[in-house]
């Protein structure tokens, strides 16, 4: 609990800190000693004689100049001044990123000066001799990353404090009597930081909205989203917006584009799906080919520029995809309904038609607004069913409708052809150098009430694939078609994998008994694939997925196309999910505009807008992977008497982190509460060492744990080890 605001102290002894911050604020002024003592408000005869040396020392140092008897300036400030981000770590320290500079630079907890986690800054960089780690102190905080946070009240009788459950946030948040609002005592609210004075401890804020109490599922949800900065509902006046658009299929319209409902057309998505915004056609050529359209929902058709609902759409980005809910990017009456290419209904779309020989080889291709008519939908089990059985009756157990029934010849025929053209596309692909991360996905069963009974995870088999591979080449042929243009796009890029990163994986998986080849840059990809296939099915399969993904540059939007490493492709877009995803609805626009003869627009208006949609993405992503940890210390709460078989995935000076094998819930075992032995970390082993059994505990090796405690809020576990699991 941190105190009221208080000033700060007159007995420091060293104030070399905020010599250089206060000369590197005034870099073209000279200040003397007694304007320095002004400025930090020290009037003793003590704290000016300690300037006066500390002025002396930093001179000698040469971090300053005395450019005349008793007065100082800053270095040249291009040389030791630089903007940049500040990344926390979770000791209240943090480090300088700067593109400007090798390394990054570390900055003490007494040097952050009020800066916060991913704030822009400036930042003075001193100790930068050879073999030493460079140091620096924030001297301006230029843009906070964010404003608004959400922690737990406690209100005293003339104040409160909120404190956050975020490792990387170091304060607690001040709030005034009369910034309350409506808040309780205990209550998790969302705040927002209106100052931070000069001499205080904590921010100043104010109470902008109470989500409820600590640990009730609502609230915890609910804070997920507040944390993120992502809403949680649509304002009013965008729900009616939405709600007066003419949704209706009109002939004038139906005139303007391609009519394709006469094909047959069919969409294959989850079981629990309430969106389809892709669909395949499929017809069989005279010439032996075949015409094979994948059709996308027309977003672009309703969500018209200028509008509210297209602010709105835009500010969003994405849709959330949480663990007991879906926060879309649209509208219901959109996603949903109007451009849900739902069974036995007329919508417009967005078509790339392709006709392709039996070699899976493109022979010519087509892009344009179309109407389709989908003839029927699929759950990827019953289209796995026609897949494995060629055609016989889908089992009720797996059918959407809970009955048993007979799939008509037409549609099994095309699927079982779209399956066998979609297998040579992708061994094609792996064969081109693509990487495939076919990562096992955390589910879980939940009740009406969205409490997890059970979990199960989620596999890809041939007909996601064969989804997917219809979908790759539609984004993969829409960039190229307007890449090969030289025109303005948008693309998703990827970069080659972090090399450092490469070689620290291979010290991990090399006490698995694996190895990468990383002596040419042609030999990673399909070495990578290798590592996959070898630790398909193993317990350390999650562990290596894992380590082998974060060594992967993160895919972006970007008009500068450097092509995609993962998918081995020279150009790729993302056209597919427009109901979902902002940057398809900006293709399609760009598509059409083209397709109309339209001219290159501008690129440094669409790069803006792609590192929007880039960085809405990644806040999604973490508040998916944060509702995720949530359910699963939920779900582990009402399991704390079991006992586990896990498998040691991180190892810190703290303790181990272990991943239990049947549900892929982690959390740690302090090292302080291991009582057979008194643990040591060794990090060359990646291990901790008994120092009287000599036993090592080392990434893994198998551990048997139980649940100590979990953590809704924090989303964290804690477990009890056992014992180690002697095979």
């Amino acid at each position: 609990m941190s105190k009221i605001p208080k000033k700060l102290g007159k007995k420091e002894k060293d104030f070399s800190g905020k010599i250089v911050k206060i000369l590197a604020q005034h870099a073209n002024r000279a200040f003397n000693y007694k304007q320095i003592a002004t400025l930090l408000e020290i009037d003793d005869t003590k704290g000016r004689n300690e300037i006066i040396k500390d002025l002396k020392i930093l001179a000698s140092k040469k971090e300053i100049v005395e450019t005349e008897p008793g007065r100082y300036l800053v270095k040249a400030i291009s040389q030791d001044y630089y903007e940049g981000t500040i990344d926390m770590t979770g000791r209240k320290t943090a480090y300088f990123v700067c593109p400007e500079l090798e390394e990054d630079v570390f900055i003490p907890t007494n040097n952050l000066n009020r800066a916060l986690d991913k704030d822009k800054v400036k930042v003075y960089v001193y100790n930068r001799r050879k073999g030493k780690r460079p140091e620096g102190e924030v001297i301006e905080v230029v843009e906070r990353n964010k404003t608004e946070f959400v922690g737990v009240i406690d209100i005293q009788k003339n104040f409160a404090f909120v404190s956050t459950a975020n490792p990387k946030m170091y304060t607690d948040i001040f709030i005034p009597k009369d910034k309350l609002g409506e808040a309780e005592q205990g209550d998790v609210v969302l705040v927002h930081i209106e100052d931070w004075p000069k001499k205080a401890d904590s921010p100043f804020g104010s109470v902008v909205k109470v989500l409820g109490k600590p640990g009730e599922h609502n609230t915890e949800i609910h804070a997920i989203l507040a944390e993120y900065g992502l809403p949680a509902e649509f304002p009013i006046e965008v729900e009616v917006f939405a709600q007066k658009l003419d949704t209706s299929i009109s002939e004038e319209e139906i005139a303007k584009r391609r009519d394709m409902r006469e094909t047959l057309t069919f969409t294959i998505d989850p079981k629990d799906a309430k969106d389809f915004d892709d669909a395949l056609s499929f017809k069989k050529l005279e010439n032996g080919n075949y015409e094979i359209g994948i059709h996308i929902a027309d977003v672009s058709h309703y969500l018209q520029e200028g509008t509210i609902l297209d602010d709105e759409a835009y500010q969003r980005a994405t849709s959330v995809y949480l663990v007991d809910r879906v926060v879309p990017m649209l509208p219901e009456v959109l996603s949903n309904f109007a451009c849900s290419l739902r069974p036995n209904e007329e919508k417009y779309t967005f078509s790339a038609v392709f006709e392709i020989d039996e070699k899976a080889q493109v022979v010519n291709e087509w892009f344009g607004r179309t109407v389709t008519y989908s003839d029927q939908r699929f759950a990827y089990e019953e289209a796995q069913e026609m897949i494995e059985t060629k055609g016989n009756k889908i089992p009720a157990e797996i059918s959407i409708t809970g009955e048993e029934y007979i799939v008509g010849p037409e549609i099994v025929d095309a699927t079982l052809k779209l399956d066998e053209l979609a297998k040579i596309l992708r061994r094609k692909r792996m064969a081109d150098g693509a990487i495939s991360f076919d990562k096992v996905e955390v589910k879980f069963n939940l009740d009406e009430q969205g409490e997890p009974e059970g979990v199960y995870f989620k596999v890809s088999k041939d007909a996601n694939h064969l989804i997917e591979e219809f979908m790759l080449l539609a984004n993969r042929k829409v960039a190229e078609f307007i890449g090969k243009q030289k025109k303005t796009f948008i693309y998703r890029i990827h970069d080659e994998p972090n090399e450092d990163k490469l070689f620290a994986m291979q010290t991990l998986i090399a006490k698995f008994g694996y190895k990468i080849d990383l002596r040419e840059k042609g030999n990673i990809s399909q070495s990578l694939n290798q590592l996959m296939a070898d630790v398909n099915g193993k317990k350390e399969q999650n562990l290596i997925d894992t380590l082998a993904i974060r060594t992967m540059s993160k895919a972006k939007y970007s008009t500068d196309n450097i092509g995609h490493y993962g998918l081995a492709f020279d150009y790729y877009s993302h056209f597919t999910s427009p109901i979902r995803r902002y940057p398809d609805v900006m293709v399609h626009r760009l598509l059409q505009f083209y397709l109309d003869g339209g001219k290159s627009v501008s690129e440094e208006v669409y790069e803006t807008k792609c590192q929007h949609c880039s960085t809405m993405e990644g806040l999604a992503t973490s508040a998916e992977r944060d509702s995720i940890k949530y359910m699963q210390v939920k779900y582990m709460q009402d399991h704390k008497d079991e006992e586990f078989l896990g498998v040691i995935s991180g190892v810190t000076e703290w303790g181990i982190f272990v991943e239990i094998i049947a549900n892929k819930c982690e959390g740690m075992c302090r090292i302080r509460e291991i009582k057979d032995d008194y643990y040591t970390f060794d990090e060359k082993q990646y291990a901790l060492v008994g120092q009287m059994s000599k036993q090592l505990l080392q990434l893994g090796d198998e551990v048997i744990v139980k649940v100590k405690n979990a953590d809704l809020v924090k989303k964290q576990l804690d477990f009890t080890l056992i014992r180690k699991n002697e095979k």
